[in-house]
């Protein structure tokens, strides 16, 4: 049977890191290793984590400054498993995640990657909104195409060194770069649904603007989804203020054609956020009301717009950073 590692890079994550830690300890598959990376965490993240050594196979190597494509990086080198599952920091992990995520590389043997899924967990109503605003459901997966976050997924650690691990060059969207390198060399990946981890979202409008405005600044660092962005410009500064515009100087008629606009937009958001509320409320997480839902929908617009507008300012920002760093092309075929 093959060997089986699980690794996370941590930074400050003191006693939240126990929700990972106590999960990974509770999982139906054991891991032979557990290589936990610290970046030079200035709180006790590293003496919690020594409290799991008796319960665990782990190894905590404090890379001082590492960011978190450095960390994983370092974690595939030092890992001896054929078998590499990867999490984050700040998630709980289902009781089956391992087992679920690396049952398909330990059945096929040809196979080289693993996405699992993920769910928000909120704790509150703004945090639910956000879950159904910004995540998917997986009935709205697609296998063939779905490129998993390294908060739930597995690979084989051959494959991840010869696409030379994550991007150190990259703070944000490595994962994604990562997924795009590994598909040039092992594609289908599987998909394991029931392999879920579960995340609790932003707390606040302004951390969510944080949030997206990396994510976007990541794209433009790493020339992602031009042609995504460039819709969201068109969308913003041209479509929308001229149909508001027409619908005051020429006819109402454009008024409903923005609202049909905005409707399409967020009708998905809409549909997913019953679900998020009753799946918060079964788990004790929130008492739902009458009151409750109707501000979780309105909420959703609002979220909407800040996303928009956090991913219109983070794109620039990369896209002059890659400008002025020339980094190294990630579509080049590995050797």
């Amino acid at each position: 049977m093959s060997r089986i590692a699980v690794i996370a890079t941590v930074l400050n994550e003191g006693e939240s890191i126990r929700g990972l830690m106590d999960s990974l300890s509770a999982q139906t598959l054991q891991p032979d290793e557990v290589i936990i990376v610290d970046g030079g965490s200035r709180d006790n993240t590293v003496e919690v984590l020594n409290t799991y050594r008796d319960r665990l196979p782990l190894q905590v190597l404090v890379e001082q400054g590492s960011n978190i494509s450095a960390g994983r990086n370092r974690a595939f080198q030092a890992a001896a498993s054929e078998i590499v599952a990867v999490t984050d920091a700040g998630v709980v992990l289902a009781p089956e995640w391992l087992e679920q995520i690396t049952a398909p590389l330990r059945e096929q043997p040809s196979l080289q990657v693993v996405s699992g899924f993920f769910q928000a967990d909120p704790h509150t109503v703004f945090e639910a909104a956000l879950g159904a605003a910004t995540l998917p459901l997986v009935e709205e997966i697609d296998p063939d195409t779905f490129l998993p976050s390294s908060r739930s997924a597995a690979v084989r650690r051959a494959a991840a060194l010869r696409v030379g691990g994550y991007p150190e060059w990259l703070d944000y969207c490595e994962d994604l770069i990562f997924d795009l390198r590994l598909k040039q060399i092992a594609s289908p990946f599987a998909f394991a649904p029931k392999a879920i981890v579960y995340f609790r979202p932003r707390p606040s409008l302004k951390a969510f603007y944080k949030q997206y405005y990396r994510y976007a600044r990541g794209d433009g660092k790493a020339d992602l989804f031009r042609k995504r962005h460039a819709a969201r410009y068109l969308t913003y500064l041209l479509i929308a203020p001229a149909l508001l515009l027409l619908s005051v100087w020429v006819s109402p008629a454009f008024w409903l054609l923005f609202l049909a606009g905005a409707a399409v937009y967020l009708w998905r958001p809409f549909a997913r956020l019953p679900r998020v509320l009753d799946a918060a409320k079964a788990q004790n997480r929130l008492s739902i009301t009458v009151s409750t839902r109707v501000i979780a929908w309105l909420y959703i617009p609002v979220i909407r717009v800040v996303g928009d507008l956090a991913k219109m300012q983070g794109y620039p920002a990369g896209w002059r950073w890659r400008r002025q760093n020339s980094p190294p092309d990630w579509r080049a075929q590995p050797e």
